[in-house]
This record gives structure tokens, sequence and C-alpha cells, in this order.
């Protein structure tokens, strides 16, 4: 290398230890994956509310009413269920909900299930968030986003497609799209049905609410499989997203491109490339952990803001987690605990770090295996997979194993149930 004099040797765990960044407050501070209580400045006996949701937030109909529930500022607990495609659900949640479906929540130990009926008795006991659901414009709303939906299902899951039924395709989904556009342009601000919070902030709406876990995967999805920028082909879209990643509630439930584009074959039963020039090219970005900067987020991270930082926070997510990390990689404890700490080196010292001979695909795995917003934010994500791939570039070109298609039992969260998420 030419940078030899640029080299450092990987940090102990000590060292690091003392750049980690200290945590947020997890019950009254930003939204956040890791809480299992969320307060609002309230004192605990205001609770209600029981939220039962996937430990990974990987499930779009939880994030919908997990944001509900952040913005309409709802004192709540928050219990954790595993998802079928990543290991095996509780028995405890099995004896409350035979079905295993997610979410679930209870108000006053009423057990409620299906997200929608959830948003409903929500309404009933706390207000709307904005126009109720049974308003005819949220109503309309409702059904173009199921519209959407479909249209996505029917370009993303079938397989086999040739150039026509490609094109045709995204025809479809384009035009209920600009209908979503349209609608867009009738209100005054970015969102489908803005509302006024506690605080005074203008906020979205629950027509908004109920849009955005698809188009999230859509944004993604559409990306990484078929080389569709969303946010690029739909200028009003892109400028909802804008507004949606100035709010610390949705970047608290955000997932970042790497992880939509592995976690949602499993659960749709299959997503099919349509091996174009841009599909590959967005594809290789996203896999190599570099991301696709403001087609995936406008948000960005200021040191003059009192934003903490990103490297800071990955660096503390893996600390706090290294003891499983280390033993469920493939190099084992032993052979994977020096590369570890020169990507982190990496990572929070911008300096390169050597790792010993044989770590690529152990870095790579853990690289291809960070889920958000379970584990970090999302520039926290992309900052800690740069660090790991670069680092893995120093040892050499060897892929890790295959990210799996069919389930995601690589990503069983029991191994790190012993100690808070």
């Amino acid at each position: 290398m030419n940078n030899q004099t640029l080299e450092v040797s990987p940090l102990s765990w000590g060292e690091l230890e003392k750049l980690r960044q200290e945590e947020l407050n997890r019950i009254n501070g930003p939204t956040n994956s890791y809480s299992c209580l969320r307060l609002f400045g309230n004192e605990e006996d205001a609770v209600r509310v029981t939220l039962y949701r996937d430990h990974h937030a990987w499930c779009p109909y939880c994030q919908k009413v997990w944001l509900w529930l952040e913005w309409k500022q709802i004192p709540y607990r928050i219990k954790k269920v595993t998802m079928r495609c990543y290991g095996q659900k509780e028995d405890w949640y099995l004896r409350k909900v035979p079905s295993g479906i997610l979410p679930a929540l209870e108000i006053d130990n009423r057990l409620i299930t299906e997200s929608d009926q959830i948003l409903f008795e929500l309404e009933k006991e706390f207000g709307p968030l904005g126009r109720p659901l049974n308003h005819p414009e949220t109503t309309k709303l409702r059904n173009l986003e199921r519209e959407l939906f479909r249209a996505w299902c029917l370009w993303l899951c079938r397989p086999g497609l040739n150039n026509k039924n490609e094109l045709k395709a995204k025809e479809l989904f384009q035009r209920i799209a600009y209908v979503m556009e349209k609608a867009l342009s009738h209100e005054k601000g970015p969102w489908l049905d803005k509302t006024i919070n506690t605080d005074g902030r203008l906020i979205p709406g629950t027509s908004d609410v109920i849009f955005i876990p698809y188009l999230e995967r859509m944004n993604a999805s559409l990306l990484y499989y078929k080389g569709f920028s969303l946010r690029e082909e739909h200028p009003a879209i892109d400028t909802w997203f804008i507004e949606l990643e100035t709010s610390e509630e949705y970047r608290g439930t955000q997932g970042d491109f790497h992880t939509h584009a592995h976690d949602l074959p499993p659960q749709m039963g299959g997503c099919w490339s349509d091996p174009n020039k841009n599909q590959k090219y967005f594809s290789n970005l996203i896999d190599s952990g570099e991301g696709v900067g403001k087609l995936e987020t406008s948000f960005s991270f200021n040191p003059s803001q009192e934003f903490p930082n990103p490297k800071a926070v990955a660096l503390e997510r893996v600390i706090k987690h290294r003891e499983p990390l280390l033993a469920l990689n493939p190099l084992g404890i032993e052979h994977f605990d020096q590369p570890l700490r020169a990507a982190l080196t990496r990572l929070i010292l911008s300096k390169p770090s050597i790792p010993n001979k044989g770590s690529a695909t152990g870095l790579r795995y853990l690289k291809d295996r960070i889920s958000v917003p379970r584990d970090m934010p999302l520039l926290a994500a992309r900052e800690l997979r740069i660090a790991l791939e670069q680092t893995a570039q120093i040892d050499s070109q060897k892929q890790s194993s295959m990210i799996p298609k069919r389930n995601r039992f690589d990503q069983n969260p029991l191994p790190f149930q012993t100690r808070s998420m």
C-alpha cells in the first residue's frame, strides 16, 4: 500500500470503549428500536397500551402502529416477538395470539390484532391523528395504498417476466404512483393528511402513516431488484420522503436499503430481478454497504447540530453486543476478534487498520447481517458497513456465504436476548 504511514494498529477493546457514544434516553428520548417502554415525559402509571411487534422491526404493519403511537405520543410498552421467517415464534405469544399474527396490541388488557383494527381502537381511546380512519378522504387514500401495494407485488414478486411484461408492470405501478402524487399536490404542504402534535409541530396524519411502511420498502426493493428510482421518477413522493426524514419519529423506525432488499424475499415469497444496467449498478452499491446516498435518505449528519455521531453510535452498538457477534461469526471468537477491532478502528479513526489474513469472509458476514433499525440507525449502519468492507478489501475479495432467500434463520434473535437490545 502507498499509505503505509497512515495505517494504525487495531485498538484494544478498552481503547474502543473510551470512544463509544453514550446511549440516548430510550424511554423519553428520540424514537428508537431498542426501547421496551415509551413515556414521552409521563409517569409509568399512565401506560395503558402494550404493543407486540417483531424483534427486527422488519414488519411493515408493526411499523404503522409504532409510528402512530410515536407521533400521537401515547405512553406504551413494547414486547418483541420473533417473526417466523427468522426463528421460532415464542410459546408465550402463541398462547396469547394462537395465529402468531403481528402486530398485536393491548389497551387496558384488551387484546386487538390486525393493524387497521388496532388503529381504529386507538382512535376510539385517544382520538385520531389528523383525519379519522373512517373519513371519506382517508378511506380513499387507504384504498389507493392497497392498489399501489398490489401493483408493486405484481412487478416485484412475479418470476420470469419478459421485457414486455416488465414494462407493463412498471407502467401500472407508475400510473398508481402518479395518483398518489396528485393527492399530495392537493394538500398545502408535503403531507397527505397534516396535523399538529402536542408540542405544536406539523406532523403527518394517519393517511401518511398508512403509506409509509410499504413506500419505504418499494423505494428500496425497486431500486435493488429493478433499477427503478422511485424518488427520481416521482418528485412529489421524493418531497414527501424528504420531509419525513426530518422527523426523528420516522428515522427511529426507518430501515435501510440493504436490510429491506434482503429481508423482503422470505416475507414476500420471493423478489425477482430485472438484470438491467441500473439494477446491477445500484444492487452492487447496496450490497457493498456504500449505499445510494440521497436516493436512500436525504438526512445527513451535521456535527454542529445536536445529533449523535453515526460512527460513535455504530461503535457503541457493536461493543454492547460484541460477545454474541464474535461467537456467531463463521471465523469464531479467536479469529474474528482482531479483524473486528481493525474494522472498528477504521470506523472511528478514519484510518486503515490491517486485519489478520483470511478475515474477509468474517467481516463481510457481519456487514451483510446488520439490521436497520434493529441494530442501529441508517447512517450508523452505513458507516459500519463501509468500514467492514474497506477492511475486508485489505485482506481479499473473498465473499462470505450467501444471504438466505427462503428464510432469515441467520438472523435469529435468540442469542442476543440475554441482554437488552
